[in-house]
């Protein structure tokens, strides 16, 4: 009897890590496809027409109906079962990958990429839901903390993949990647126990597409505007998107079934939090599309070079979160995080002179700043998030959790707009002059994220 009990034990244990290794898997397609796009946008440009504005929008369609979508996913899996759903994510990115690397112009694959975006917000909510499932005890804190080596493991190889698939093969091939992953996903999802909330919440459609309207006419002018002179419309369009977000958080205070709690905002220590978010990962993903642009289009480099100029960034950023969630945050907690920026603000800030002493070859001592920046990158996001949800009650925190991912979405795509646009803007001066810029405003929104985290700890 005793030993059929062990015996019984032993296969739910392989069990549960079988199933977590699913969803771990489907964590890391998303943030391979992400960091993959991010090195071949410009030889996909090259090859698919578009112009500057198209090279930033191969990573913005995705990021932005991620951000918007993120909240309403996760309620889905709510009502629906978070099995269910995140098979159902799973499949859609698969089909929208394929359409990816088939994609006959810049239009048609822009718009492959947003209907991926859509199916990674159906994915990502439902893993915390599954994990809690799945285990209890002191295997839930193991399984939780698997997943940070594995996103640190998919930063690393994301720009070397994207990079070698592209230079190899094809552009195309960055997208196929995504095709057997997700099919040993789907094969495995029988695996996963299906799960729902007790109390099935509704669905705000109308605060879903006032969220999404807003995010949109704020990013498409900051895109689109450089390249179309900065006419009325743009800023006319920015004014309304600004007044749509407004109506937005007006309708969250008075819904029924709102998608953000309202009472997170009671307390500044989290709105401090959501903006230091915003800014952070607009810096982030900001400059590593920059860093791409001016290897390729300014030095005329293959994306082989690109994706292994980022590689300090993104094996550092490994390092300093491992490095900080096992021996920093535990000793230092919350204070770790002015630390990390200020490393991160050290790395941007030596990055520019480096340009200007190398206008027209290739700045190999920019690696070296680049490993500031990543490693700054880690010691601020492992304490970042712990700080962010550390006064959000119980009945706030998956609220708290959707939203905090959506602006950490919303901000990175703010930050190709933005900084892709300084660098197209100031390209015609040359592309390490644009590089200077770029970075230096990084460096002035990194001063700013330093003071919202500074209102995070008061």
């Amino acid at each position: 009897m005793r030993v059929q009990e062990e015996t019984r034990t032993r296969a739910v244990h392989r069990w549960r890590w079988a199933a977590l290794a699913t969803l771990l898997a489907a964590e890391a397609m998303n943030l391979l496809d992400a960091t993959i796009v991010q090195v071949a946008a410009p030889a996909i440009g090259r090859d698919l027409g578009g112009g500057e504005s198209g090279i930033q929008w191969f990573s913005a369609a995705y990021t932005l109906p991620f951000a918007v979508l993120l909240i309403t996913g996760g309620r889905l899996g709510d009502i629906a079962g978070r099995r269910r759903v995140f098979a159902l994510g799973v499949a859609g990115f698969a089909a929208a990958s394929a359409c990816c690397a088939l994609a006959p112009s810049a239009g048609a694959l822009i718009a492959a990429r947003a209907v991926q975006g859509a199916a990674a917000a159906l994915i990502v909510p439902q893993t915390i839901g599954l994990i809690r499932a799945m285990f209890d005890g002191p295997e839930t804190a193991k399984a939780f903390g698997s997943i940070g080596p594995v996103m640190g493991l998919s930063a690393v190889c994301g720009p070397v993949l994207g990079a070698v698939l592209a230079h190899a093969v094809s552009w195309r091939a960055a997208f196929l990647v995504n095709l057997p992953l997700a099919a040993g996903v789907l094969a495995t999802v029988p695996l996963l126990r299906e799960d729902r909330a007790e109390r099935r919440p509704r669905l705000d459609a109308a605060g879903t597409a006032l969220a999404t309207a807003g995010a949109a006419l704020v990013v498409y002018p900051l895109i689109q505007g450089d390249s179309a002179g900065w006419p009325g419309w743009t800023w006319a369009m920015l004014a309304g998107g600004a007044a749509v977000l407004g109506v937005f958080a007006l309708h969250q205070r008075r819904a029924a079934a709102p998608l953000v709690e309202p009472s997170l905002f009671a307390d500044r220590g989290f709105p401090a939090a959501l903006a230091t978010s915003t800014v952070f990962f607009a810096v982030m993903n900001g400059l590593m599309v920059v860093v791409v642009l001016q290897v390729q289009i300014g030095l005329g480099r293959d994306v082989l070079n690109a994706g292994f100029t980022l590689l300090p960034w993104s094996a550092a950023m490994a390092a300093a979160s491992w490095l900080a969630g096992t021996r920093l945050v535990p000793r230092f907690g919350p204070r770790l995080m002015p630390a990390g920026l200020a490393v991160m603000l050290a790395g941007v800030c030596a990055a520019i002179p480096v340009y200007r002493a190398y206008p027209h070859a290739y700045p190999w001592p920019l690696l070296g700043a680049l490993v500031l920046v990543g490693a700054g990158n880690g010691l601020f996001t492992v304490p970042f998030f712990t700080a962010a949800l550390a006064r959000v009650r119980p009945h706030e925190t998956g609220s708290a959790a959707g939203l905090l991912n959506a602006v950490q979405q919303f901000g990175g795509t703010l930050g190709i707009a933005v900084l892709g646009t300084a660098f197209f803007h100031a390209l015609p001066h040359g592309s390490a002059a644009a590089a200077q810029i770029a970075f230096g405003a990084a460096a002035v929104l990194l001063v700013l994220a330093l003071g919202t985290a500074a209102l995070m700890r008061r």
